[in-house]
């Protein structure tokens, strides 16, 4: 008596079909699991932006090993939405692949159609932005970009669409200038202010530093990770540091804590870190 069929679920050279059948699998009504058939994509979202920032924080801690299960992680959210698409008559794995496949073309004439590859890394960006332009139309310039960015991003996407149409600094003087102006405005006004108000200042200062960093051709959300991975650094060095004498931060003074943060400063600059 022949075997039956080996279920394409456990043939791991499968790939992305695999993958798909999963995902089916797991939504389907009758003998799926019950929490992946409750979700829905405005319950899947936050996973899919939070699977999003694990794979940039592999990236930026050069995490080779593990990027590749992020990856993974991601292309699942990827799947999830496709599925419920697919359940709800909207669009499937397939339609997705075909439109960015169609997007990626048009978006690279020098590539796939009779347009000269001979232009910088810069205008090949100048032309993507230009392209983009056209598909959006009469839309304003302002609409498309996204709600769901992370804050300092969207700011500084709002800032560029404004750029392009001439609403922007000439140079970086003017916004250092505004810079100090709105963190002066914040500090003299902060005593009589009602909170709200001063989180519309400090929403201010936040937004006049992303333009600050947009022209100093630095991404602010990776700076300010980069600045969070510093601090919790040298953080852990002072316990490190407090432990080895059987102490723990909440147990030494503010100038002790300070002495340490500097030696710790110290130790990193002698180490070659920044």
């Amino acid at each position: 008596m022949a075997n039956p069929p080996r279920d394409p679920i456990f043939d791991q050279k499968e790939g992305l079909p695999r993958l798909l059948e999963i995902m089916r699998r797991l939504r389907e009504p009758e003998t799926g699991c019950p929490w992946d058939i409750e979700q829905d994509f405005a319950t899947i979202a936050p996973y899919t932006i939070e699977e999003a920032y694990e794979v940039a924080d592999a990236i930026e801690r050069g995490a080779w090993g593990e990027l590749e299960g992020e990856l993974g992680d991601l292309l699942l959210q990827v799947v999830y939405h496709a599925e419920m698409g697919a359940e709800a008559g909207l669009f499937d794995f397939d339609s997705i692949a075909r439109r960015i496949s169609d997007k990626m073309i048009a978006r690279h004439p020098h590539v796939f159609g009779t347009e000269s590859r001979d232009k910088s890394a810069e205008q090949q960006s100048r032309d993507w932005e230009a392209l983009k332009e056209r598909e959006r139309g009469a839309a304003g310039t302002l609409d498309g970009v996204a709600l769901g960015l992370p804050a300092l991003l969207r700011a500084v996407k709002l800032q560029k669409r404004a750029a392009r149409v001439g609403f922007d600094w000439p140079d970086i003087a003017p916004v250092l200038d505004k810079v100090a102006e709105e963190a002066r405005e914040l500090a003299e006004a902060r005593a009589r202010l009602t909170q709200q108000e001063v989180e519309e200042e400090m929403g201010d200062l936040l937004f006049v530093l992303a333009n600050l960093a947009r022209h100093l051709g630095v991404d602010p959300e990776a700076a300010l990770r980069g600045a969070n991975a510093k601090f919790e650094r040298r953080f852990k060095g002072m316990e490190r540091a407090l432990e080895a004498a059987g102490r723990r931060p909440e147990q030494a003074s503010l100038e002790e804590l300070d002495a340490l943060w500097e030696a710790e400063k110290a130790r990193e600059r002698g180490a070659g870190q920044s």
